[in-house]
């Protein structure tokens, strides 16, 4: 499904990218993998801490905060799930 390859890409994001594109919800799958296709060659190491944060959120959490359902909680506002969030409002759909 991603357009991306992990060519290039060292240990850490080429795990980021296959965890993005196989949470195991297809909904879930196109906004995370989408979003590491884009960003993540670029993303600092503080970024991947972030992201890999993001990863680990409860995916019915994580959902309700990119859709938009619920506001983010408190600890979980960085930049980071803010781009994410910004750049799935504004991805073209398929």
């Amino acid at each position: 499904m991603t357009s991306r390859s992990s060519v290039g890409l060292d240990e850490r994001r080429r795990r980021l990218l296959f965890r993005s594109w196989h949470r195991g919800i297809r909904e879930v799958d196109l906004v995370l993998g989408r979003f590491a296709d884009a960003t993540l060659a670029g993303m600092s190491d503080a970024e991947l801490d972030d992201y890999e944060a993001v990863l680990e959120a409860p995916t019915p959490d994580l959902m309700a905060w990119v859709m938009g359902e619920v506001p983010l909680p408190q600890g979980r506002t960085t930049p980071l799930l803010r781009r994410m969030i910004d750049f799935h409002l504004n991805a073209p759909r398929e």
